[in-house]
């Protein structure tokens, strides 16, 4: 039986291509402008595609009308310029949009020219993409009045409509290791709309559906990183595969993470100024959360397990491997990524989940009637040739520890509790600019997001408050800590910066990151209060009647920091 073909527009590694395949499609061509996607994309479905700008499409109906003609057409623009962690969500959203309607222009073109064979088209994209695209475009809006003229269609008709041709999809509710939220727009032709694909998956696993995949699930009888060479068969988490562990890439490798790397995201995870609580480590209890194409270590964002290895300090938390991600975005372990680290990491992180593209290749079988395959059809050639493999079987030496840029910016505060925040930072947090001076500064922040008032006190405030610690439990033995010992730990404010910059401390004076650190560390020893202190008469924290008594203790110990470090 003829095959359905496929080209895909923004292809990348090819995981949008490979669901489609898995269900018995023809994948013909994928376009892409990187070649390292265009290297991987050719390595993986043995074609010989070209780079190309997707872009030349928008100045050229001939060069549309030249395209091959498939069944099925997919896509996935980047979506850089749409997420809303781009620099906090404020990138310029313009190209974005460019290339989304670049692709919706050549779907129109083959969806409405004559004789046309198209059957279905999907696109892929984050959820913030939403809000910069229009619900429908007409020929013209597609730059395409020209060509609907000559082909006898009203150029305000409309071409490519999405109002309600969109939907988002959890890769996790297709049986996807990763709870990965995207938007999916298209249309099965013959049926006139999107039909959303059945999910296969849920949370508690009722209703006839399996329980979600999570990260323990994908770990169990896989090997973890630091298993030494053998010739033992591996088994792929998600397919009837199995290869030998010497075929498997980029995967026996040290991804461990300097300590100063994991007590950043452990803080920014669990401890945010503005934003709710995440697990650190990892739940391995719960799918991952969303692979990103960026690999980092010290962010909110970063993806965090323990290291399988006795570790402490550097190294004993570590990043997915290439191969795990990709794993979590559903590739086969025959699946190959062609480049560098960060490229293979950007190619696996950029890519469309199989399990959601596999469920949209089978809908379509479905709802035209066509004989849907008994098995999984996947890609069984391994092949290794020309590749960069990430595998070495040795560990990490740690003796290239990461600094901070000169100047950086500071900011940290002890607890979160009462809806507030005690911080030391090393620039006016209101203003949001740095002293000329290379002062210090504590300041309270009222509530957990942006707009709330700010607070700032004064050095030497800390002695207002001594009495009033003294009254609970805890209290004497913390002022005894934080004035014997832990103050000869601070520096002046130049030294301060500097062992910020190099994120180390040294024999004489402590590193202010471990600095607030030991003051959150403290006052879970002394298992301070719970209590709430009713502020009657001069109040402390303007903006509360009541704050809890932790907050006092935080607000004497980072005082007294930025009252050292500016006095010296």
């Amino acid at each position: 039986m003829e095959k359905n073909r496929v080209i895909d527009f923004f292809c990348g590694a090819g995981g949008f291509s490979e669901g489609f395949r898995q269900m018995g499609y023809e994948v013909i061509y994928g376009f892409d402008h990187w070649k390292p996607a265009v290297d991987t994309f050719n390595h993986n479905f043995n074609l010989n595609c070209d780079i190309k700008n997707i872009l030349d499409f928008k100045y050229s109906t001939d060069e549309i009308e030249n395209l091959p003609n498939t069944e099925i057409i997919i896509g996935s623009p980047p979506c850089v310029s749409f997420s809303s962690s781009n620099k906090s969500g404020n990138a310029d959203k313009s190209l974005g949009v460019e290339l989304t309607e670049t692709f919706l222009r050549i779907v129109a073109v083959k969806k409405h020219q004559p004789n046309s064979i198209l059957k279905a088209w999907f696109m892929e994209n984050v959820v913030n993409s939403k809000r910069y695209l229009q619900t429908a475009y007409t020929f013209k809006d597609l730059g395409l009045t020209e060509w609907a003229n000559k082909n006898r269609i009203s150029p305000l008709k409309i071409a490519i409509d999405l109002y309600e041709n969109t939907a988002i999809i959890n890769s996790a509710d297709y049986g996807s290791f990763q709870a990965r939220k995207r938007v999916i727009s298209g249309e099965i032709i013959k049926k006139g709309k999107l039909i959303i694909p059945k999910t296969t998956h849920s949370e508690e696993g009722l209703d006839g559906k399996l329980k979600y995949l999570t990260i323990g699930k994908m770990k169990q009888n896989f090997p973890h990183p630091f298993t030494k060479l053998s010739d033992n068969i591996i088994i792929d988490p998600q397919y009837q595969i199995e290869i030998l562990q010497s075929q498997l890439t980029d995967h026996f490798y040290d991804t461990g993470v300097y300590k100063v790397e994991w007590k950043f995201s452990n803080y920014w995870k669990t401890n945010h100024p503005f934003m709710g609580k995440m697990s650190f480590p990892e739940n391995e209890k719960k799918p991952s959360r969303t692979i990103t194409a960026t690999k980092i270590a010290n962010s909110r964002e970063s993806i965090i397990y323990k290291t399988e290895i006795n570790r402490l300090g550097d190294g004993e938390y570590r990043l997915p491997t290439v191969r795990e991600a990709a794993i979590i975005m559903g590739f086969p372990i025959t699946y190959q990524f062609l480049g560098s680290d960060n490229n293979k990491w950007r190619l696996v992180g950029n890519a469309v989940c199989c399990s959601v593209s596999r469920a949209l290749a089978k809908t379509v079988l479905e709802e035209l009637k066509i004989v849907i395959p008994n098995i999984l059809l996947l890609n069984n050639n391994n092949k290794l040739d020309g590749l960069i493999n990430l595998n070495t079987f040795k560990l990490k030496s740690f003796d290239k520890p990461p600094v901070k840029n000169q100047g950086s910016r500071f900011r940290r505060h002890a607890i979160k509790d009462g809806n507030l925040t005690v911080t030391l930072s090393n620039y006016d947090i209101e203003k949001n600019t740095k002293s000329a001076e290379g002062k210090w500064f504590t300041s309270i922040q009222y509530g957990t997001g942006k707009g709330f008032p700010i607070q700032k006190i004064n050095d030497k405030y800390y002695k207002n408050i001594e009495e009033l610690i003294k009254e609970y439990k805890g209290g004497k033995e913390f002022l005894k800590y934080i004035n014997n010992g832990f103050s000869e730990k601070i520096g002046n404010a130049m030294e301060m910066q500097k062992l910020y910059e190099v994120q180390k401390s040294n024999s004489k004076y402590t590193e202010p990151t471990e600095l607030v650190d030991s003051i959150q560390e403290l006052i879970e020893k002394l298992n301070i209060e719970k209590t709430e202190v009713e502020q009657n008469g001069i109040k402390v924290f303007k903006h509360k009647d009541k704050v809890p008594v932790k907050q006092f203790f935080a607000l004497y110990a980072i005082n007294k920091i930025s009252t050292i470090a500016n006095e010296i």
